[in-house]
This record gives C-alpha cells, structure tokens and sequence, in this order.
C-alpha cells in the first residue's frame, strides 16, 4: 500500500530528551507499519542532544541545513553539515553537542524505533 506524507500537515514536537531540540515524525511502525522510523529533527543553537545508545536501530543522520559536533563511541569528534551522511550503528554511544547554528536533520532508524 503506498502513502503520501505532506510533511507540512505534521507538527513539531519537543524531543523527550533534549531541551532546545523538536522532532517531527514523518514515518513510523506505529504509524505507517513501515520497517524504518524516518523523523525531521531540529534543534537550536547551543542545544545539546545527551549521550545516548540505540540497542536495537542503526542511526543515519542526513543533515539539511546548520552545523554541530558529533561524538561517536568509537570514532571521535565528527563535523556534522550539509553534504555528509553519518551512520550510527545499533549499540554504539553517541551525543550532540557544539551546535554553533541552528540545524535540521533527516534521521532515520533502521529498523524502526517507534
């Protein structure tokens, strides 16, 4: 079955974890019954995104507009801008932080997470 998402007509909503940082959930399991959970995530400068793990999803970060440092178990310190794709994998501690503009990101879980 097909679905069309007019991202426009969904709202914004505060991140459960992070002050200063909205998502908006355009797919979901729940939702769609789709095998991805696919979000717009935005966040303000100088807003951070604690260290966090996703046990069971591989994180992909597409970044649309802004800038920010990312930290990755594993990997270090990761310039996060437009151009780059970053792909957390499942089990592996990440956090946002270093935000010097604010941004907008295509994050996607796979498989999904909600």
């Amino acid at each position: 079955m097909e679905v069309v998402i007019k991202e426009k007509e969904i709202t914004w909503k505060p991140h459960p974890t992070a002050k200063g940082v909205e998502i908006k959930v355009l797919l979901s399991k729940k939702e769609h019954g789709t095998d991805i959970t696919l979000m717009l995530v935005k966040g303000r400068k100088g807003a951070e995104v604690p260290e966090h793990v996703h046990e069971n999803a591989d994180d992909i970060i597409y970044p649309i507009s802004g800038k920010f440092k990312m930290w990755v178990e594993g990997t270090g310190e990761i310039e996060v801008e437009k151009g780059r794709i970053i792909r957390v994998p499942k089990g592996v501690k990440h956090k946002v932080y270093g935000v010097d503009e604010d941004y907008v990101v295509l994050d996607i879980f796979s498989p999904a997470i909600m």
